[in-house]
C-alpha cells in the first residue's frame, strides 16, 4: 500500500507539474551534451588539428558544469517549494491519520527519488541520441561525415550527469523537507494568508520607471559606442547601470498599471480584476521579474550572437587549393632553389603524381633600392586618385572601413601575375590580362564585403592612377579575392598583381615563393576530400616538408564555430529554462495564494471559460512584459557584444550578423510562446479544481 501511494503520488506530481518535469528532462539532456562534447566527431577531428585550443576549451567544461549545477539547484529548490506548498493540506491529513513524521519524510524522499530516476531514464537516452544527431549533422555540414562516424556513449558524461542531478535534487529536498517536518498539523491544514506589501505614492513608481529607462539607455550607449570595452571600470559601470536600470524599470511598472486602470474600459469582462492581479504580482515580485528578464536577455544574447558568429566563421573561402608548401628559410634573396627542392622531394617520394596541379606563387615587397631607408618605405606606393574617388561616395560605415584599410597600404605586397593566373585556372575563374604599366588589386575577403567590393570595383572601372616607387601604373579590372595560399593565417589586406617583368623589377628579385598544390580529382572521388587529405598528410609527414593543408585551416575555422556555437547555445538553453521555470512557477504560486478571489468570482457567477480567459490574459502580460523587455534590450545588447568582441577586420559584417541574430531572437520568442501555452494549461487544470463546490460545515 505504501509503495502504491508513492507511485500514485509521483505520477500525479509529474502530471500536475509537467512544466517542471520537462525542465528537469531538458536539464539532463543539456548536462549530457556539454559533458560528452569531447566524444563528438567534430571535437575528435579538431584534436588532431588544433589540440591546444581544443584542450583549453574542454578544460572550461567543468567550470560551466559547476556553475550550471549551482543555478539549477536554486531552480529546483524554488520549483520543489511550490510543489510542496500545494500539498500542505495533503501532508497535514497524512499526519492527522496517524502517519509519523519519519514515515512522511521517507514517503517524500521516495517520491523524489522515483521522479529523479524517471527523469534520468528518459533524459539520458534522449541526451545520447541528440548528442549523436548533433555530431552527425555537424560532421555532415562541414564534410567530415565521410571520415567515419562511430556511435559513442560517454560513461564519464553519464555518471557526472546522474551524480550532479541527484546531488542538487537531494540537497533541495533535504532543505525543504526539514521545513515541512517542523510545522504543526494545524499550520499545514490551514491556508496561508495573502501577502501584503506597503504601497507608495504613484509618483514614486513614475520616478523609478524614468530612472530605469535612463540607466538602461546610458548602459547601452556606453556599450554600443565601445566605451565600455576600454577599461574594466567602465565595463563595471555599464553592467551596474544595466542591472539597476532593469530593477528600477520593473519596479516602476506599477505606474503604468495605474494609468491602464484609470484609462481602461470599465465594461470589459474582468478587466479591472486582471490588471489588479498583475499590478500586485509585479509590485510584490518586481525583483523576480527583473532577474527573469535579465536571464532571458542573457539567453537571447548567447543564442543570437553565438549562432551569428558561428555562421560568420563558417562562411569560409571557396575551396580551391589543398596544399601550400613553404620553403625553408635561406640567406638567398629569393626562394627559387627552395621551391625546386620541394618539387624534387615530392617527385622522389612519388607524391607529385597525386596532384593535378603544382604551381609557384611568388609574393614580394617593393624594393626600390638595395638598402631601404625609412623614407623609401613611406614613399614606395601611393594611390591618391583612388582615395579621392572613394571619399566622394556617400557616407557609410563600409566607406569609412575601406578608407581606413587603404590608408595603411603605403607599402603593399606584390603578386606575380603568372602564379595568380594559375590559381584562377585551378578555381575555374577567368584569367587576368594586364598591360605593361597596369596592375590589378588583390584584397583578402576578410577585409572586404560585398558593399566594399562594389565601391572598389566602381573606382577601378575608371582606371585610376597609382605610383610604385614614383612610376605611374593604372589600376584596372575587378578586385581579386581568391586566397593566394591555403594558410588563412597569412592574409593580405591589400596587394598589387603585376606582370612578371614588372614584378621582377619592383621586387629586385627578392621575393618569397609558395608552392600550391591541388589533389587529383580521381583520388578525392574515391575516398572523399577529407579522407584523401588525411592520408596525404600521413605520407607528407615522412618527407620533412613544411606545409599547410586545407584540412588544417578547416580545423581552425571549425574551432571558432564550435567555441562560439556549442558553448553559447548551451548557456542560452540553461538561462532560458531557468528563467521560464521561475516565472511560470511564480505565476502559479501567486494564482494559488489568491485562490479565494477566484472562488469569490465563481460564487458571483463566473464560469470556467471566463476564469480561464482571465488567467490567459494575465499569463500573456506576466510573461510578455519581461520577454518583450528582454527582446528589445537584446537588439542593443547583441550590437554592443559585436562592438567589443569582433575584430576590426570583421566589424564590416556586423549588419549581416545582426540580421542572423534577430532571426535567432525571433526563434527563441516563438519558444517562449510555446512555454506560455504550457503554463496556461497548468493554470486551467488548477482552476478546474476550484470549480468543485465547497462543503459548508
Amino acid at each position: 500500500m505504501f509503495f502504491e501511494l508513492i507511485a500514485r503520488n509521483s505520477k500525479r506530481s509529474r502530471k500536475e507539474n509537467g512544466l517542471f518535469f520537462t525542465t528537469l528532462l531538458v536539464s539532463v539532456v543539456a548536462f549530457y551534451i556539454i559533458l560528452s562534447l569531447s566524444r563528438q566527431d567534430v571535437m575528435l577531428f579538431l584534436r588532431k588539428m588544433e589540440s591546444d585550443a581544443v584542450n583549453r576549451l574542454l578544460s572550461m567544461i567543468p567550470v560551466f558544469y559547476v556553475l550550471t549545477l549551482v543555478v539549477m539547484f536554486f531552480l529546483i529548490y524554488f520549483a520543489s517549494k511550490f510543489q510542496l506548498e500545494r500539498r500542505r493540506h495533503e501532508f497535514g491529513m497524512y499526519l492527522m491519520m496517524g502517519m509519523t513524521r519519519n514515515r512522511l519524510f521517507v514517503l517524500l524522499l521516495a517520491e523524489d527519488v522515483r521522479s529523479s530516476v524517471i527523469a534520468l531514464l528518459i533524459g539520458l537516452p534522449a541526451g545520447v541520441l541528440l548528442s549523436e544527431l548533433i555530431s552527425l549533422v555537424t560532421a555532415r555540414l562541414v564534410g567530415l561525415g565521410i571520415i567515419g562516424h562511430r556511435f559513442t556513449l560517454s560513461l564519464y558524461a553519464v555518471l557526472l550527469t546522474a551524480a550532479g542531478f541527484f546531488l542538487i535534487k537531494l540537497a533541495a529536498f533535504l532543505i525543504l523537507s526539514a521545513k515541512i517536518s517542523r510545522q504543526e498539523i494545524g499550520s499545514l491544514l490551514s491556508e496561508k494568508p495573502e501577502e501584503t506589501k506597503k504601497q507608495h505614492p504613484a509618483f514614486v513608481y513614475g520616478l523609478a520607471l524614468l530612472a530605469g529607462v535612463l540607466c538602461l539607455g546610458t548602459a547601452y550607449y556606453l556599450a554600443i559606442r565601445g566605451m565600455s570595452w576600454t577599461q574594466i571600470r567602465t565595463m563595471g559601470l555599464t553592467l551596474l547601470l544595466g542591472f539597476a536600470g532593469t530593477l528600477l524599470f520593473f519596479y516602476g511598472l506599477r505606474y503604468i498599471f495605474d494609468l491602464i486602470i484609470k484609462g481602461g474600459k470599465k465594461d470589459r469582462r474582468l478587466h479591472i480584476f486582471n490588471v489588479r492581479q498583475l499590478q500586485e504580482n509585479v509590485v510584490r515580485k518586481s525583483a523576480t521579474m527583473a532577474v527573469t528578464s535579465l536571464l532571458i536577455l542573457g539567453a537571447l544574447c548567447c543564442f543570437g550572437a553565438g549562432v551569428a558568429i558561428a555562421v560568420s566563421y563558417g562562411q569560409s573561402e571557396p575551396h580551391v587549393m589543398d596544399y601550400t608548401f613553404i620553403p625553408e628559410y635561406t640567406d638567398e634573396p629569393n626562394q627559387e632553389q627552395g621551391a625546386s627542392d620541394i618539387l624534387d622531394t615530392l617527385h622522389k617520394a612519388g607524391l607529385d603524381t597525386e596532384f593535378s596541379r603544382l604551381f609557384k606563387m611568388k609574393i614580394g615587397r617593393i624594393r626600390t633600392t638595395d638598402i631601404l631607408t625609412e623614407d623609401d618605405f613611406e614613399n614606395a606606393y601611393s594611390m591618391d586618385d583612388v582615395m579621392e574617388q572613394i571619399a566622394g561616395f556617400p557616407a557609410s560605415d563600409d566607406k569609412d572601413v575601406l578608407l581606413n584599410t587603404l590608408s595603411f597600404a603605403d607599402y603593399p605586397y606584390l603578386i606575380s601575375l603568372s602564379g595568380y593566373n594559375e590559381l584562377l585556372r585551378a578555381a575555374g575563374l577567368p584569367e587576368i590580362k594586364l598591360g605593361k604599366d597596369e596592375a590589378a588589386v588583390y584584397m583578402d575577403s576578410t577585409y572586404v564585403n560585398e558593399k566594399r567590393l562594389e565601391i572598389m570595383d566602381s573606382v577601378l572601372a575608371k582606371h585610376p592612377e597609382a605610383k610604385i616607387g614614383g612610376n605611374p601604373v593604372k589600376l584596372t579590372g575587378k578586385v581579386q579575392t581568391t586566397a593566394v595560399v591555403t594558410d588563412y593565417s597569412i592574409t593580405l589586406s591589400f596587394a598589387l598583381i603585376l606582370p612578371d617583368d614588372a614584378f621582377q623589377y619592383y621586387t629586385q628579385d627578392q621575393y618569397d615563393i609558395y608552392v600550391n598544390g591541388v589533389l587529383d580529382s580521381s583520388t578525392t572521388e574515391k575516398t572523399g576530400l577529407m579522407q584523401a587529405i588525411s592520408g596525404m598528410n600521413e605520407r607528407l609527414n615522412g618527407t620533412g616538408l613544411y606545409y599547410e593543408s586545407y584540412l588544417q585551416n578547416m580545423g581552425r575555422q571549425l574551432f571558432y564555430m564550435v567555441a562560439a556555437s556549442y558553448i553559447t547555445i548551451y548557456l542560452a538553453v540553461i538561462f532560458l529554462i531557468v528563467a521560464n521555470t521561475v516565472i511560470g512557477v511564480q505565476f502559479l504560486m501567486n494564482q494559488q495564494r489568491t485562490n479565494r478571489r477566484y472562488r469569490t468570482l465563481i460564487k458571483l457567477g463566473a464560469g470556467y471559460e471566463t476564469l480561464c480567459g482571465s488567467a490567459k490574459k494575465q499569463i500573456n502580460w506576466y510573461f510578455g512584459i519581461p520577454v518583450l523587455a528582454a527582446a528589445v534590450s537584446s537588439l542593443f545588447a547583441v550590437r554592443a557584444l559585436f562592438t567589443g568582441i569582433l575584430s576590426s577586420r570583421t566589424q564590416g559584417t556586423i549588419g549581416e550578423m545582426l540580421v542572423i541574430s534577430a532571426a535567432m531572437i525571433l526563434v527563441l520568442c516563438v519558444i517562449e510562446c510555446i512555454y506560455t501555452t504550457a503554463v496556461k494549461r497548468s493554470s486551467n487544470r488548477y482552476l478546474l479544481t476550484l470549480m468543485a463546490p465547497e462543503r459548508e460545515e
